[in-house]
């Protein structure tokens, strides 16, 4: 299914994000957790893409199935990161032969051993969506991702969300927001883009913090501020694994649950590979979300 036909729905959607495995990694434990969290019937799901498309097999595999055997929608990242013009399109034929129809176009983060400049034909998420629309035209339904807080090698937040206009302007359909832990930040943020005319629907990312370690990655990751009342629950709770895991899936909730009394239609969680999170989400908003 093409996610344009979703987001025409009025109907509020919960997603979630999952990553394939390492190359090196045990395949069929991600594999089960993925298949888990599809057996639950999301919205749509999404799976990641490894640095310089280190996982890009396995990312298909899995998209594939979880399209096939479960029947929920699914996107597929792309990157920039080691991509060239002359693979793309067999990349993208691969997509096609694989039945994906939704692609979230991506910059990516530069791996940490590459050798080299690794964005040597597409140095801008914008730039891939500009060339896979010259090859296929309407055929894929194209995202991409946005900063709410700022990309954090943007000098400032209207440059930014310059570039993100540049983004819709190549043929973006969507947007899905990096991880945020104030709600305000995204209010704000919606506000912004929609004065400066990005109209297109943007999905609230929501991280689950279920181990203290998270914290720490999520800042270095994304740039995410935490407000006082999250680093509160994680100074009480991150020292006991069961009582975090409880209580990050209650603000996870908590945020959602603000998002929707708010007007927001599409919330995307990631769900890092944890259909225990995936279910624990899911009944806490069985009624609110029919």
């Amino acid at each position: 299914m093409n996610l344009s036909d979703v987001f025409k729905d009025d109907k509020v959607t919960l997603s979630f994000e999952v990553f394939p495995p390492k190359p090196t990694a045990n395949f069929d434990s991600v594999y089960a957790s993925a298949m888990k969290v599809a057996e639950l019937k999301p919205d749509y799901m999404s799976v990641t893409y490894g640095a310089g498309g280190s996982t890009r097999g396995n990312t298909f595999r899995i998209a594939a199935d979880i399209q096939d055997k479960y029947d929920v929608p699914v996107i597929s990242h792309l990157t920039c990161v080691g991509a060239t013009v002359d693979e793309l399109k067999d990349t993208l034929d691969e997509m096609k032969k694989c039945g994906i129809k939704n692609i979230l176009a991506l910059r990516g983060d530069r791996p940490k051993d590459f050798e080299g400049d690794p964005f040597t034909d597409f140095k801008y998420a914008a730039k891939l969506i500009e060339k896979v629309r010259e090859y296929t035209g309407d055929y894929f339904c194209i995202g991409g991702a946005c900063y709410p807080e700022g990309h954090p090698e943007c000098a400032t937040k209207s440059e930014d969300i310059d570039h993100l206009k540049e983004k819709v302007e190549a043929g973006c359909e969507f947007l899905t927001t990096q991880m945020f832990f104030d709600n305000n930040i995204y209010y704000n943020f919606l506000y912004k883009i929609r004065d400066k005319g990005i109209n297109v629907p943007v999905t609230a990312g929501i991280m689950p913090i279920t181990r203290a370690t998270q914290v720490a990655n999520a800042i270095t990751m994304s740039g995410s501020s935490m407000p006082e009342r999250f680093k509160n629950l994680v100074d009480h709770f991150g020292s006991n694994p069961a009582a975090m895991q409880q209580a990050g899936i209650a603000y996870a909730t908590d945020q959602i649950i603000d998002l929707v009394a708010n007007g927001v239609k599409h919330i995307h969680v990631y769900s890092m590979n944890k259909p225990e999170v995936v279910s624990g989400i899911m009944n806490n908003l069985s009624e609110i979300m029919k």
